[in-house]
Parts: C-alpha cells; structure tokens; sequence
C-alpha cells in the first residue's frame, strides 16, 4: 500500500449526574420511555436553560485529568438540524470557545509509547433517541435522553493504525471512569465514538479527504470499521478516483460501513451564540480547588497498586470501577493485606459489587479467618455470598453455618486412615510412586471432613503417610 492512514476521534462521554445538563430531569437510563422528560427538554415557548453546576464541575475534572488547559470563559451555541428526535430543532453545544482545549494522551503502542494530542473538550447536550423495532409502520421517539449531559473529547489527526486508535479509547474510558467524570457503559451509550479516518500518500503533509464512521460503540466495531475503510479508500485512491466527504454508519453484521449522509461543515449547522445562555467564566481559584480535589491520576495510582505487590492487570480491573477501587483502599486500611484482598475483590467479591450491603470491615474479618485457618477457600465463598447481602458478621455465620474449618491432626489423621483403608488399590499406587493421586485421596478426605477439613494440614499429613517429600 502506498497510503498513510491518519485517524482523529471523537468520543462522546454521557456525565455523571443526576439531572440533565440544563434542566432538572432524572438522568437516568432505562426508565420508561419519555418518563424523564420536562417543559425544557421539550423546547415549549418560554422555557430558560439553567446551566447544571455538577456537569460543569466534571467536564473540567475531565480536562485536567487529560491534561488540558480549562479555558476561564467558554460559550454555548445553537447548532441547528433537523431530526425528530431534537425537539427544539436545534442541539445546544459549546463551538469557537469550548471548556477545556490543547490536552494531551499517551498510549502504550508497539513496545513503545505515542502521545495523541486532545484538540478540545466542550460540552453539549444529547438529543433524544429513535425506536424502529416496536411498530412495523412507524418509528418511535424516546426523548428520555434528550437533554442528558455530555462531554466530546476531540483529538489532533494523530493516530496512524485502528490498534492506536483502540489503545487510546482502552485509556482514555479507564481515565475518565476513575476520575469519576462518567461510568462509560458502552452498552447504555455512555461512551460512544465517532471516527474521522483518511488516506495520504506516504510523506505527504497535506490531509486527505475524511469521512466519518458515525456513533459506533464497541471497541471491536470501532477496529473494524477503521480496517474496512482503510481498504475501501486505498482501492478507490489507486483506481484514480477521489474520496468523497461524507458520513458513514457501520454494519456490525458484515464488517463493513455504508454511506449515510454527505459531510457537513461547520457552516450548514448555522451555529450562532445561545442568546439564552450566558458565557460561563471560572475562577481561577475554583479550578485549581478541583485539581487539588482530584489527587492522585489514574497513572499514579497504578503506579501505586503496583508498588503495593499487585500486578498492572490486577490494577487495571480494580481501576476500570470506581467501586471496586475504593473498597480496596478501605478495606486494605482495616487488613493490610493487598494482594490477598485484591484476588478476593477481582474474583469473588465483583459478582455482588452492584448491591453490595457488605461493609469494608466486615469483608476484612472475612479474609482474616481465612487467612488463620478458621475457614477454608470454599466455606469463605459461600459465606460471602450471604453476608454480601446482610451484612451480617462473619464469625456469627460461620457458626450459623456451622463451617469453622476442622484443624485437629488427630481427627484429620482419623479420616484419613479411613480414606486409606477405603482404597487399598489406590493407596498401593500411590506408595509403588504414583504420587500424582495424592490429590485423589485430598479430594476423598476433604469429601469425607464434609468440606470443613483444613486442607493444607491434610496435605502436610497425607505426604508424610505416603512418605512424599
């Protein structure tokens, strides 16, 4: 291929609010349709926009965490279309003076490292969302989202393969997820990419003509429809023919993009100032309050975990949920312990995060009495799966369930004898060299102890009976 490919994103993060961006709707996904839907949102006669505060405070805490600059005087303009899900006809957005601009990202790429410059970040409204498979007949408007608060994060045309485009979602989502600025659930469309991609001949400066895959949410998606366009343009390049403008949709079924509507420019949005919405002007004091706020970044912290004995995959799972990050560090305050509680949280203890009632101290003891063998793995397993709900203490339902592990030699020697005596032939094996039963006969004294003994006395007791070193 005698082509460049040069790549520039758009990603639309939903903010972490509880209402909308300029009125006081429930922001809030899964609701009945248009339940969560005021006079505002509507665009009736004679309704004011009231800027939301939280969404202001986010975007910025957005800005810093990708190192922009947060602009002291932004503006919010009308740009003007029509579609039946924007009521008012026109969506309200921030053009020429944007929140936060001139940031930066790096990734990890190739054994290396690569920094993807951000151009701006600048806040809009969303518009309301398109229903096609209730009615045969007809389309169905849910304006539950219109109205809902986002952040768009725009890079430079820096990115040159879709591997470097996923790495820098992959980064840029854990970012924003731990700054706490958004969830970015892709399924609920709260993190949602637009994809600007062209081809260049090699060396040369001049960008080529682009076009946009529209709202295409998935990281896999976003690769493949990169990867088809990055072939559908060579062909057409080397065959002579020009690229034309235009905005592309992506068909997940057969990999492939298919045109939707020619490209518009700035121009065709008639954008104009919102004459009724005031420029919003920050203090200084205020901004650098919240990058006071924020503390530690996402790259620190990993630094951090990983100085603290856990490994970066480790790390990135209790990084990539607010939740899971912050019962670490609390319960590691009460039990410092961190790889210990990290395995528990990562493998065990993110089944129930979403309605967890169990508190940090108490998930702690949990891990204690595993830890001085007074339960065993399994028996801690199912503990936590009732006292995540309850709250209850571990030590009371350990006896309730009557599951305090057996640590007696003399019985745990009792019930291995008769293990033994059980499996003549087995235990002749087993003493001919076979040493790979012994995990038979652990198996057959755990089943016995009904699950209670501690299974690295009957390890230690079963080897010294076969003589194994």
């Amino acid at each position: 291929m005698n082509f460049e490919t040069v790549i520039g994103l758009e990603v639309h993060a939903q903010l972490k609010t509880k209402t909308k961006l300029f009125s006081t709707s429930n922001n809030e996904f899964g609701d009945d349709p248009n339940s969560n839907v005021s006079i505002v949102d509507l665009g009736l006669p004679g309704v004011l926009p009231v800027l939301n505060n939280e969404a202001v405070r986010l975007a910025i805490i957005a800005g810093i965490s990708t190192n922009c600059s947060i602009n002291e005087k932004s503006t919010f303009a009308r740009k003007h279309y029509f579609y039946p899900d924007l009521p008012k006809g026109y969506q309200i957005s921030q053009y020429d003076e944007p929140i936060a601009s001139n940031g930066t990202l790096e990734i990890k790429f190739n054994d290396g490292s690569k920094i993807i410059r951000i151009n701006r970040i600048h806040m809009e409204e969303d518009a309301g969302k398109l229903i096609h498979d209730i009615s045969e007949n007809s389309s169905l408007v849910d304006l539950n989202r219109a109205g809902v608060p986002l952040i768009e994060i725009v890079t430079e045309p820096d990115i040159s393969h879709p591997e470097e485009a996923i790495e820098y979602l992959k980064r840029l989502r854990k970012i924003l997820i731990f700054a706490g600025v958004s969830d970015c659930d892709m399924e609920k469309g709260n993190f949602r990419c637009d994809a600007n991609i062209s081809l260049r001949p090699i060396g040369e400066k001049e960008l080529g003509v682009k076009t946009e895959i529209k709202n295409v949410n998935s990281f896999k998606f976003v690769q493949k429809a990169l990867e088809y366009e990055i072939v559908r343009q060579s062909k057409i390049l080397e065959k002579g023919e020009e690229i034309i403008q235009e905005t592309r949709l992506f068909n997940s079924s057969n990999n492939k993009t298919y045109s939707m509507r020619t490209k518009e420019d700035a121009h065709d949005y008639r954008y104009f100032p919102d004459p009724d919405l005031q420029p919003l002007i920050l203090e200084k004091s205020y901004i650098q309050s919240l990058r006071e706020d924020i503390g530690q970044s996402y790259d620190d912290k990993t630094k951090y975990l990983i100085s603290i004995g856990l490994t970066e995959d480790d790390a990135d799972i209790l990084l990539s949920n607010s939740k899971l990050i912050d019962y670490f560090d609390k319960t590691i305050e009460i039990l410092n312990q961190p790889k210990l509680v990290c395995n528990w949280i990562i493998s065990e203890l993110i089944k129930y995060v979403e309605n967890l009632s169990l508190e940090p101290k108490n998930f702690a003891k949990l891990l204690e009495l595993v830890k001085d063998g007074t339960i065993n793995n399994n028996s801690a397993k199912d503990i936590l799966l009732k006292i995540s709900k309850t709250n209850q203490s571990p030590e009371d339902t350990v006896e309730d369930m009557g599951l305090k592990q057996e640590n007696s030699e003399e019985l745990l020697n009792e019930i291995i004898d008769q293990v033994i005596n059980s499996f003549p032939d087995e235990s002749k094996r087993i003493n001919d060299g076979e040493e790979k039963l012994l995990s038979f006969f652990m198996g057959q004294a755990m089943k016995l102890s009904k699950g209670k003994g501690n299974p690295k006395i009957i390890n230690r007791l079963l080897k010294k009976k076969f003589n194994i070193n």
